[in-house]
């Protein structure tokens, strides 16, 4: 695994088709961080995980201290065709194709690490079964699975607990805290405060800008909240790209007009 560095994000306005979902986002995520975003829903979160995946091209700023194939990504389970016909251990064993590429077939030795990643997550007695078939913690576990493989030094998840059972979330929690004291940089887009604040030691919280950064005590506080909730509100889903306020005050938005 390389070695993680810091993620730097620089005045990151990134959308589709000229109409921004976040605007003009700095923070910082140190190596090894275990870090939450939230935000209301529509505020972003989903855009700046791609962003910072190298999924999505930013209209302004950049993200640095990412290597390539150094960035494992899980996208919401509803991005996911679960139609194709592969089984679960075809499934896991494609986190390997920065070893093997598309031609070579998995040694013994990496089929022993599919089987190992398989057990990590808690199917055994799957692997032969066609993704169709699954439930949504099953399908889940098997992209965690996946993930490992892949021994990225960053981890992105987006909305990685949605539809999964109780059981599934704690066996998946135990997985990112493994990550975590590995050294790897962990970001989770989640909706589930409680889960935030008994997790992640770290949060962002997003409503199209940042509103706070930090700490998750500090992060998740009724202000911010509330300022969150009424700037996602006062959204104008029909502004275009903007260019920052050189001349805002301290203290101010660095852009004066709504979005």
């Amino acid at each position: 695994m390389p070695d993680p560095a810091d993620i730097e994000l620089l005045d990151l306005t990134a959308g589709y088709e000229r109409h921004p979902a976040v605007h003009h986002v700095s923070l910082r995520w140190p190596r090894g961080e275990l870090a939450a975003v939230v935000g209301p829903n529509g505020a972003g979160k989903s855009t700046l995980l791609k962003c910072v995946a190298g999924r999505l091209r930013p209209m302004h700023g950049e993200v640095r201290g990412l290597c390539p194939g150094g960035v494992a990504y899980l996208p919401q389970i509803s991005e996911v065709d679960r139609s194709f016909p592969v089984t679960v251990a075809e499934l896991v064993a494609m986190g390997l194709w920065h070893e093997l590429g598309l031609l070579r077939r998995p040694s013994r030795a990496q089929r022993e690490r599919v089987q190992t990643a398989i057990a990590a997550v808690g199917l055994q007695g799957f692997e032969s079964r066609t993704l169709d078939t699954l439930s949504g913690g099953q399908f889940q576990r098997a992209l965690f699975a996946r993930l490992m493989l892949q021994d990225a030094p960053v981890v992105l998840l987006d909305e990685p607990f949605t539809g999964v059972d109780a059981r599934t979330l704690e066996d998946l929690v135990c997985v990112l805290r493994r990550w975590h004291e590995e050294g790897r940089t962990v970001v989770a887009v989640l909706h589930d405060l409680e889960l935030v604040r008994a997790v992640f030691p770290t949060a962002t919280l997003l409503a199209r800008e940042l509103v706070a950064h930090g700490p998750t005590a500090q992060v998740l506080t009724d202000a911010h909240l509330l300022r969150a909730r009424r700037l996602q509100e006062a959204f104008d889903e029909r502004a275009e790209l903007c260019d920052i306020d050189e001349t805002a005050t301290a203290g101010e938005a660095p852009h004066g007009h709504r979005h």
